[in-house]
This record gives C-alpha cells, structure tokens and sequence, in this order.
C-alpha cells in the first residue's frame, strides 16, 4: 500500500457529548459506506450545555486528543455547544480537516424556509453562544431567528427516554414558547434531538419543516474527502469503533434503536493529562 491509499485508508473520527452523535455518524455510514468511523461519546459528563465554556474546551481535547492518537484523517465536532466552542481552534490547530454541526444545519435550513423565520433549539450552553443566529444571518441577513434552549431534552436521550410515553408531553410543553412564533423551519441545534423528532415534529404541526444538521454534515464530509483525495480505496468492510465513557450497555441499547444494528461499543476513560497534547 503506498503512502496515498495509506492516507486514504484511515478513518474518519467524530466526538460527541454523548450518544447525539450517532445522528450523524448513522448519515456518513449511509452516505459513505465505505468510510470507517471511529467515535467518542463522552457521556459519562454528558451533558455539555450547562458547563463552563472552558470545562467544555477541556472535555474536548481530550476527546480530539484521544482520536488523534488513532489517526484520523478527518474530524467531525458532532455537538453543537462543541462546535460553538472549539471548532475555530481546532481547525487551527490541527493538521486535519475539522467540520461542525453548525454551518450544515443552518445550510439546510436556509435551503428550506419560504417566510425567512427559523426557529433554533439547543442546549443552553449553544444557544447562548449565538453561533447558530450568527451563522444564518452572516449568509442571509433577511432571515429572522429565534432560539429556544431545552435544557430537557439531552438526558431523555441519554437515559434511554426518547421512545417513552413521557417524550411527547416533555417535548410539547419545553417547545411551547417557541410555538408561539410564525416560523416555518425549525433547526434541531443538538445532535440528540433528531432522536426526538417525531414528538418534536407533532408538537410543532406539518406545516414546519424540522432539520438536523446529519445529512447535511455528512454531505460536507462526502465533499471534503473527495477535494482532499482523502475518499476510502478499501474495498474491506469498514472496522467501525465506538466508544463512551458511560455505560457501553445504554450506549449500545441506544445505537441499537437508532441506527437499526449491532455496533461494536467499548469503554473509555478519557484522561486529562491526554488534554492539550494536540495544541
């Protein structure tokens, strides 16, 4: 194997929060099967939301770290208040290209709405961070925004909620003020809400258009490849790894649910010493 195919080879390493992630590592799975994943859930400090701006610049290297140490030849930052955070620096810092959630979910949702108001739901720590308001205007300064952080939403799809009776009134009544506005899109500014965007769905009415910012990112990462020359030439089935610093138990439950099979989940101690050795 020469050094081009060696590069080509190597996998793609996406970090989330917890098990959010998944939603966007099932959409590169369908999109680029070929591709092999390696993922961090860091779901034993789940959520990211309420933390301290630098607990979570710190949470995240030492994921980034970890997955660098695995040779990644591309990074996804697959959660939002991640990506508020760090995505500039890592795109700064590291030899590899580095996406986020962020710019692909406002994409799609500027490619949906008709009356320019979008809607925006999130942890509060990313809807703070004003990155999703300031992404969508800075590409179309008509467009109105309204951003509704609920703080609910994450443990329920961590604890393994999302599919229980209890999701829908939880999410009907978190997504009450936001109901109040005449948005005709409404952006899923978490990885794990698309987990619940059947109550999410419901609540709102068919007459707006919810988005996840999956199939956009991994159309992002199909692109990447592709200009970088970075596309898999294996035809060996991808070796796909997932690890969580929870439990591997819930985690697998969870994937299992979403993604519809078996994936091969192992458990991780993320160490803060490792934090910083990418920087």
């Amino acid at each position: 194997m020469n050094e081009a195919e060696s590069n080509q080879n190597r996998p793609v390493g996406v970090i989330d929060s917890g098990v959010g992630g998944l939603t966007v590592a099932k959409e590169i799975m369908r999109q680029l099967p070929k591709e092999e994943i390696v993922y961090v859930g860091d779901t034993a400090r789940c959520p990211y939301g309420p933390r301290p701006e630098e607990e979570v610049r710190r949470f995240t290297w030492e994921m980034i770290d970890y997955l660098m140490e695995k040779n990644i030849k591309l990074l996804v930052i697959a959660c939002n208040t991640a990506t508020a955070v760090v995505l500039e620096e890592a795109r700064e810092k590291l030899s590899i290209p580095v996406l986020g959630v962020i710019h692909p979910g406002a994409v799609a949702a500027l490619k949906a709405t008709d009356k320019e108001h979008i809607g925006v739901i999130g942890t509060e720590g990313t809807i703070h961070s004003g990155a999703y308001h300031q992404e969508l205007t800075s590409i179309n300064n008509r467009v109105r925004v309204v951003s509704l952080a609920c703080p609910e939403f994450v443990p329920l799809v961590e604890s393994g909620r999302a599919w229980k009776p209890e999701a829908e009134s939880i999410v009907r009544k978190s997504l009450e003020p936001m109901l109040a506005y005449d948005i005709d899109t409404l952006i899923l500014g978490c990885t794990h809400y698309p987990l619940l965007a059947p109550q999410i769905q419901k609540a709102c009415g068919s007459g707006v258009t919810v988005i996840a910012s999956g199939e956009e990112t991994a159309r992002e990462v199909s692109s990447l490849l592709y200009f970088q020359k970075l596309q898999c030439s294996s035809d060996r089935p991808p070796n796909h790894r997932f690890y969580t610093t929870g439990s591997t138990t819930n985690f697998e439950h969870i994937a299992f649910s979403w993604i519809g099979k078996e994936l091969p989940v192992y458990s991780l101690q993320l160490e803060q010493s490792r934090a910083g050795r990418s920087r």
